[in-house]
């Protein structure tokens, strides 16, 4: 039974994962905006975003290592196949969200990659030897599958019919790419900066592909800014408040929290953007923050405790 001291400790970390949560549902239109502003491509902004989140993580981790109280962690081969997976994962991920967000807009791109990855990973986690899917997980993939095509199919048929499916799928592909990070992560002892890692792994891998395609920048005042908004705010911030909330804050619960983000990308979108989605797929995104809902509520969710946005 938690004591009054421990209620109180849990409550203060409670709105670091709100805000977290919010922080990453600005993520999307924050691309939007500096796409129609600027040349940047999808692989220019998510590289954006890679570089300026590494450049801000690592100036915390140089200004704060000498509080550190954990001892040296070696790196071990399957360490580093771990922090290389993670790397690897969140460069395919942000490079896939971004393109999906240029093809099916904003609430389609985040409710699809947002609903499938919670469960990609649960499924992950049992191929890995961690026991068959039980019936809550079974479940829960169903009335997501029914729920994605309801989203994905009536906004298909009221607006840009093959660009949108084309978005949810490569906003799948996001989803698979996130998980793939969340499991590698999930046993990296504590003392390895995972977040820093990945962030400046994924730039590392990003930077040849960038350059080949013909990397892209901008001096645009609004553009420029949003783009370091987008590394500092819903990248580096908002990592460390979740990181942060989570000491106090049981996985399961942050995992519900965490559903904020498509509300906020959603209600951007609709204000700042323009998007409507038909109401027979706002009954579709429902019924996948549902299905994601009830995994939580029904089993730990650990899973969520690495990166995410």
């Amino acid at each position: 039974m938690p004591t009054p001291s421990t209620t109180a400790v849990a409550a203060r970390g409670f709105p670091l994962v709100v805000l977290a949560a919010l922080c990453w549902g600005t993520a999307g239109v924050s691309g939007q905006v500096v796409a129609a502003r600027t040349d940047l491509g999808p692989l220019d902004i998510a590289w954006h975003r890679m570089a300026i989140g590494a450049v801000a993580l690592l100036t915390a981790h140089l200004l704060t290592r000498h509080r550190s109280t954990t001892a040296p962690v070696p790196l071990t081969r399957p360490l580093a196949v771990r922090l290389a997976l993670v790397a690897a994962g969140l460069a395919a991920y942000q490079l896939a969200f971004f393109a999906a967000v240029a093809l099916a807009g904003v609430s389609i791109s985040t409710l699809v990659a947002l609903g499938l990855a919670p469960l990609l990973i649960a499924l992950g986690t049992t191929a890995l030897g961690h026991g068959r899917p039980d019936r809550a997980t079974l479940t829960a993939l169903a009335v997501a599958l029914v729920g994605l095509t309801l989203l994905v199919g009536l906004t298909a048929g009221a607006s840009a019919g093959t660009a949108v499916l084309l978005g949810a799928l490569v906003a799948t592909g996001s989803a698979l790419g996130y998980a793939v990070v969340t499991v590698a992560g999930g046993d990296v002892p504590v003392g390895i900066p995972v977040t820093l890692v990945g962030f400046a792994g994924g730039a590392l891998l990003l930077t040849p592909v960038a350059l080949v395609a013909g990397l892209r920048l901008t001096t645009e005042p609004v553009a420029l800014a949003t783009l370091l908004y987008l590394g500092v705010v819903p990248s580096a911030a908002a990592y460390a408040l979740f990181f942060r909330g989570l000491q106090t804050v049981p996985g399961a619960v942050a995992g519900i929290v965490t559903l904020l983000e498509p509300v906020a990308a959603t209600a951007l979108a609709t204000a700042f953007l323009g998007e409507r989605l038909p109401l027979g797929a706002l009954a579709g995104g429902l019924l996948v923050l549902a299905a994601v809902a009830g995994l939580y509520l029904r089993r730990p969710a650990p899973a969520v405790t690495e990166l995410r946005g």
